[in-house]
């Protein structure tokens, strides 16, 4: 379908080639917020990676593959993260495996809220989330981003407008394909741009340089994984740093339990469908609730369905579930490569 007509695309239509580059565009959406939360707290980038991939099929599984969301890491746990790893000043990166406990109770809330909602049904429980409630959650969601983003442009103004215009032109005047990638056209466009003229012929100062010797040192495989920084390596003993960090994480969950039900409402407005009578807000809570517990209980970070993901389904009109899921396939396969983490790390 042509989106110049106001139509939606059909993925079906597209083709499995095509569909694949939408998965790639996902993942490069999510890619830079997914990988931040382990960079600022020292959690492991690949097991991020992992975790954020088998997070989101997950949640599309309880949702009856029905709901288009990417599920990456969630920014509202890292004052927690820190606080926890101010537990033990010396070493504070020995305190992250308590804090996944924290944040794996947390996930568990979400079972709560879920289970009421399943109880009392929808109606009584959505009458304390009307769209004066709802809607300013969403706003506060794109408001906390903004001043990453500004933070993140004013490392290199140049870099950024290029980024931009890139995604503008091909959203506005490209035809085909072309116009379903625009962010991911970006992406590339504005890393080539940074290799030519950062890395090339110098003229983007640092900030705007890719750091091309710690992409060639990071090693080609690798495990995502790694049981020191899991859950399991707490000493169950230390009753003061558990109960510290299940304290300070846990009520975390009900402020990030409002952002998911403004996600699901944003995702439902996007793509035109009621996600929260169905398949129902019950189960997508749950998904979101396992996901992150799940995701913590091996070392990784909360997971949250992301606004980004739901700016590319608003600029590409693809609303396929499928494309989304092939993200996640993607984010999984490229868990196990620590010199591709590395070359999106490495982006300026």
């Amino acid at each position: 379908m042509d989106k110049n007509n106001g139509a939606i695309y059909d993925a079906r239509k597209l083709g499995k080639p095509k569909m694949i580059i939408l998965g790639v565009q996902h993942m490069f959406a999510m890619f830079g917020a997914t990988i931040l939360v382990p960079i600022l707290t020292g959690l492991d980038i690949s097991t991020t990676l992992l975790m954020a991939g088998l997070g989101t099929l997950l949640f599309h599984c309880i949702t009856k593959f029905k709901v288009p969301a990417f599920l990456g890491s969630s920014f509202a746990f890292l004052g927690g993260y820190a606080a926890i790893k101010a537990f033990s000043p010396n070493d504070p990166n020995s305190m992250l495996p308590y804090a996944c406990l924290g944040v794996a109770c947390a996930g568990l809330i979400y079972f709560i809220l879920a289970a009421v909602i399943k109880a009392v049904g929808i109606e009584k429980v959505m009458r304390f989330f009307p769209p004066v409630v709802t809607g300013p959650i969403i706003i506060a969601i794109g408001l906390c981003l903004a001043p990453s983003a500004l933070n993140n442009c004013a490392t290199c103004w140049p870099l950024a407008v290029v980024a931009l215009v890139i995604v503008i032109l091909f959203n506005i005047w490209g035809r085909g394909m072309a116009k379903i990638i625009p962010i991911l056209l970006g992406v590339v466009g504005a890393y080539l741009f940074a290799l030519i003229f950062g890395n090339g012929l110098g003229l983007l100062g640092e900030a705007g340089q890719v750091d091309v010797k710690a992409i060639a040192d990071a090693a080609w495989i690798g495990l995502p994984v790694h049981m020191d920084e899991t859950i399991f390596a707490i000493d169950w003993n230390n009753s003061s740093a558990i109960i510290f960090a299940i304290t300070t994480m846990v009520p975390i969950a009900i402020a990030t339990m409002m952002e998911h039900i403004g996600d699901i409402c944003a995702i439902g407005a996007t793509v035109g469908k009621d996600f929260i009578n169905r398949p129902g807000l019950h189960r997508t809570l749950l998904g979101d609730g396992l996901a992150t517990t799940l995701s913590s209980i091996f070392g990784g970070p909360a997971n949250t369905t992301y606004g980004e993901n739901t700016g590319v389904l608003a600029l590409s009109r693809v609303y396929d579930p499928r494309v989304v899921r092939i993200a996640a396939y993607l984010a999984m396969l490229f868990s196990f490569s620590p010199k591709f983490a590395m070359i999106i790390q490495a982006m300026p």
